[in-house]
C-alpha cells in the first residue's frame, strides 16, 4: 500500500514543545454514515472509522473503496469540531502528497507524446542544472562539494532519485539553506507553528527552479532513493515543455477529463464550507492548526505546488485513482493511453536501486508513487502529510482512499491499519490486532 510521504518526513520533525493553541477535543457524534449492508462487505474499515471516531482520537474517518466500479463510502463523524458539517465523501481535504502521483501521470502523458523520455537530462529543459555539485559529506557543509558525475534525468525526479534534497527530509546547514531561500515544500498554516513551520516559499515555480538550482545535491543521481522536490521541481519541467501554467495543465489533463470538478491548489470561496480542518496532534488532543474557516488554502497559493498542494475530495480523487486502474479509461473515456499507465505504475527505479525501502518498507517506484512489493504486490499510490492514504490494488480491481486531516501522521498508525483492513476486507487477509 501507500508509504507514508510530504507526510512521514513532517512526522519525523513531529511537533516541537507544548500546545500551540487552546482547545480540545471535544464532543464526537456517535452515528455511522455508512449503509448497513456496506459495513457488512466492509467489517474492518468500519470498525476503523468507528474506533478512532468514537473515542474522540479524530473528528471523522472517511474511507472510499471503489471495486469493480461499485463506489462504497464508509464515514463517521464531523468536518470539524463544533461544527455539525458531516465528513463525507465530498469533503474537502488537503492531500499533501497525494499531489504527487497526479503530477507523475501528467509527466507520463508528456513522455508517452515524445515530448519527454524517462532519461531526458533535466539541463535538456533547464540548462542551469547543468552543472550540479554534490555535498561530500550528505547533510554536512554545503560549501564541502564535488561536481556531479551523473546528469539528473525525468526518471530520477519521478522515482526520488535525483539527489535533491527536502527541508522536511534534510538536516544542518542544507536545510537552513532551503528555508532561508524560500524552497518550502508546501504552505501549511497561516500561524508560525513549531515543527511544522516551513518558511515562506518564493513567487513562482520558475523562480523556485532556478534557486533550486543554486543547491547543492544530497546524493549522486541514482544512487539513492532520498525523498525530495522533485516532484514540485517537474512542476517547472511541465511549464516548459508545454508552455502552460502548470496548474492549467494539470486542469486540462487530469481534473477536467477525470471530472474532478472539486480539485485544485485553492479552495473556491463556493466550496468553503465543505473544507475541513486540519489538526494537531499536541499531547494527546486535537488543536486546530488550519482552521476550515480561515484556511490558507482559500487563498491563492505561491504557486502550485506539484509535490503537494492539492486539495481535493474522496470522491474526486477516487476518480483519479479509477482511471488509473483502468489503464486510463474513466467512464468509456480514454484520459491517458494504457502504455504510459503502465509505465507509470511500474518500478521505474535505476536498475542499482531495485528494492530500495521507503520509510523503512522494501518497495518500488513509478511515476510518483510506491509500487508495491510482496503482500502488496499490485498496488500505486503514496499517502499525504495529514494523514489521508491513495491507491490503486490491480490484482483487487479496486482503488482505496483514507481522508482525515492530523499532523502529524505518526501520531496515529491509521495509515497502516487503514492498509491492513483494506486487504482484510478485500482477500479476506487477517488484519492488525
Amino acid at each position: 500500500m501507500a508509504a507514508h510521504a510530504f507526510d512521514a518526513a513532517v512526522s519525523r520533525r513531529g511537533f516541537l514543545g507544548g500546545a500551540l493553541l487552546a482547545g480540545g477535543a471535544g464532543l464526537m457524534p456517535r452515528m455511522a454514515f455508512a449503509a448497513p449492508d456496506v459495513e457488512a462487505l466492509y467489517p474492518h474499515l468500519t470498525k476503523l472509522a468507528h474506533d478512532y471516531v468514537d473515542t474522540g482520537k479524530l473528528p471523522g474517518v472517511v474511507s472510499l473503496i471503489n471495486r469493480a466500479g461499485v463506489q462504497s463510502v464508509i464515514a463517521r463523524g464531523v468536518q470539524t469540531l463544533g461544527d455539525p458539517r458531516l465528513a463525507g465523501s465530498d469533503s474537502l481535504y488537503r492531500a499533501y502528497s497525494m499531489t504527487k502521483p497526479i503530477t507523475g501521470m501528467v509527466t507520463m502523458m508528456l513522455i508517452d507524446e515524445g515530448k519527454l523520455t524517462l532519461d531526458t537530462p533535466l539541463a535538456d529543459i533547464l540548462p542551469k542544472y547543468a552543472k550540479m555539485q554534490v555535498q561530500v559529506t550528505p547533510d554536512g557543509s554545503i560549501t564541502d562539494l564535488r561536481p556531479a558525475k551523473t546528469p539528473i534525468t525525468i526518471r530520477h525526479l519521478l522515482t526520488h532519485t535525483s539527489g535533491l534534497g527536502y527541508s522536511i527530509i534534510q538536516t544542518g546547514p542544507l536545510k537552513a539553506a532551503y528555508e532561508a531561500n524560500g524552497l518550502v515544500p508546501a504552505e501549511v498554516s497561516r500561524m508560525a507553528i513549531p515543527g511544522l513551520a516551513v518558511g515562506k516559499p518564493l513567487p513562482s515555480l520558475a523562480a523556485f527552479a532556478d534557486k533550486l538550482a543554486e543547491m547543492p545535491l544530497v546524493y549522486e543521481p541514482g544512487t539513492m532513493w532520498s525523498y525530495s522536490v522533485s516532484l514540485d521541481l517537474l512542476g517547472r519541467v511541465i511549464e516548459v515543455i508545454t508552455g502552460k501554467p502548470f496548474d492549467a495543465v494539470v486542469a486540462e489533463r487530469i481534473f477536467g477529463p477525470c471530472g474532478m470538478s472539486s480539485s485544485g491548489f485553492q479552495v473556491a470561496p463556493q466550496n468553503a464550507g465543505r473544507l475541513t480542518t486540519n489538526y494537531g496532534v499536541i499531547k494527546d488532543k486535537l488543536v486546530p492548526i488550519d482552521p476550515a474557516a480561515s484556511s490558507i488554502y482559500l487563498d491563492p497559493p505561491a504557486y502550485p505546488f506539484g509535490g503537494a498542494g492539492l486539495v481535493t475530495s474522496p470522491r474526486d480523487y477516487d476518480r483519479f485513482l479509477q482511471m488509473v486502474l483502468n489503464y486510463g479509461m474513466l467512464d468509456g473515456r480514454r484520459v491517458m493511453n494504457e502504455r504510459a499507465v503502465r509505465l507509470g505504475t511500474s518500478d521505474l527505479l535505476p536498475p542499482a536501486l531495485i528494492g530500495s525501502k521507503m520509510f523503512g518498507r522494501p518497495g518500488g517506484f513509478g511515476a510518483g508513487g510506491r509500487v508495491g512489493v510482496g503482500e502488496d504486490a499490485g498496488t500505486y499510490g503514496w499517502s499525504g502529510a495529514a494523514g489521508t492514504v491513495g491507491f490503486v490494488s490491480f490484482r483487487g480491481r479496486a482503488s482505496a482512499g483514507l481522508w482525515v486531516q492530523y499532523m502529524p501522521s505518526s501520531a496515529f498508525p491509521i495509515g497502516d491499519e487503514f492498509a491492513a483492513a483494506v486487504r482484510a476486507d478485500l482477500f479476506g487477509q487477517k488484519a492488525a490486532a
